[in-house]
């Protein structure tokens, strides 16, 4: 830290993404990244892009907004182009949020929420999970706050119907409810359809995860005209720019590979439920996870000791030291093949042990 630093961010605690390591021989199961590749059209729109790369992309992403609506049915002014989820929720936060509107969320929940209300000197209005790491939505009902809902949620993998979200919006008509949709592909339903029910209601998606393309930093915010704008406004005023022109291409390209995105996302179905099965039978207990993860603890050793001997043995998860958090484990899903060397090296160290 330097002398420099203002003192409003001496406290600050950054997000800690998942370790990022540059051997290929590790098994990387700590980020939630897809296991499969982008489809070949996804990979050769980059590549045409690629060569206008002194020119500025459009910084309305209009072709990319006008595919987009064409697939989730909604106008092209409902929907904000940004680079990744993250950054169409930290816009969220800043437009809708300030000294004076506290952000609601849940204890244990993605770890930008909190960050980014520290960063802006937002209140946070904490509402802890149940004990068995579900969300009660009841817990929200008419808390005339702005509130943010990863569903499904992370690290836990649990997911709320679709009604949960909208009776929460209708309770607070005059406040917006965010729903985080990183992982909604996997199993869950969207809440895209309640958007023209509730104006109220902004929902937040990312390439990121079921579209392969987490190196591209693509995401969408859809929502009403008037919430977009707001967005919109914030975005302008921040970073105009925001989607580079290989990024916008690749998106458009990704929207219409649906074969290929519905055969993945039933592969890393398929192969989560087969895992969760295969640790339930070690003793492990599992989440219901509707994510591209699995959320699991298990009596036999402390998370924290087996996060070190998977480490050791070249396979990384992810661990959240905190009281809530610390007998968990979240194991990105994988291929099947990725998957059962994980559960090779699992039966050795508890074996060892």
């Amino acid at each position: 830290m330097s002398a420099f630093l203002t003192p409003t961010l001496e406290n600050l605690t950054p997000y800690t993404p998942g370790d990022i390591p540059r051997k290929r021989s590790i098994l990387k199961l700590n980020t939630n990244e897809n296991p499969y590749p982008p489809p070949t059209a996804v990979v050769e729109a980059i590549r045409a892009a690629s060569e206008d790369l002194q020119l500025y992309p459009d910084p309305n992403c209009l072709a990319l907004r006008k595919a987009a609506a064409d697939y989730y049915d909604l106008d092209p002014d409902q929907i904000l182009a940004g680079n990744g989820s993250d950054e169409n929720l930290f816009f969220a936060l800043r437009a809708f949020c300030d000294s004076e509107r506290p952000l609601a969320h849940a204890d244990v929940t993605y770890g930008c929420y909190s960050v980014w209300c520290d960063l802006m000197h937002i209140p946070q209005h904490i509402i802890p999970l149940e004990k068995d790491l579900t969300l009660d939505p009841a817990r929200y009902h008419g808390l005339n706050e702005t509130i943010v809902i990863a569903n499904p949620n992370a690290p836990t993998g649990l997911a709320l119907p679709p009604e949960a979200i909208g009776e929460i919006a209708a309770s607070n008509p005059h406040h917006v409810v965010i729903v985080d949709e990183a992982y909604v592909d996997f199993g869950a339903e969207s809440c895209v359809p309640l958007l023209q029910e509730y104006k109220n209601l902004l929902v937040v998606q990312t390439f990121s995860k079921s579209r392969q393309m987490a190196g591209a930093r693509l995401g969408f915010a859809l929502g009403s005209k008037e919430l977009i704008a707001d967005l919109e406004r914030v975005r302008n005023s921040m970073n105009p720019y925001n989607v580079n022109r290989m990024t916008q291409a690749a998106g458009i390209a990704s929207l219409q590979c649906e074969g290929y995105f519905r055969e993945t996302c039933r592969q890393v179905i398929e192969t989560r439920e087969w895992t969760a099965q295969e640790l339930i039978r070690r003793g492990f207990t599992v989440t219901d996870s509707k994510a591209n993860f699995l959320y699991v603890r298990t009596k036999k050793m402390l998370s924290r000791v087996l996060f070190r001997a998977l480490r050791q043995r070249a396979v990384l998860v992810r661990y959240f030291d905190a009281p809530r958090t610390e007998h968990w484990l979240r194991i990105t899903v994988g291929t099947k093949e990725q998957m059962e060397v994980l559960l090779q090296k699992l039966d050795n160290i508890l074996k060892e042990d």
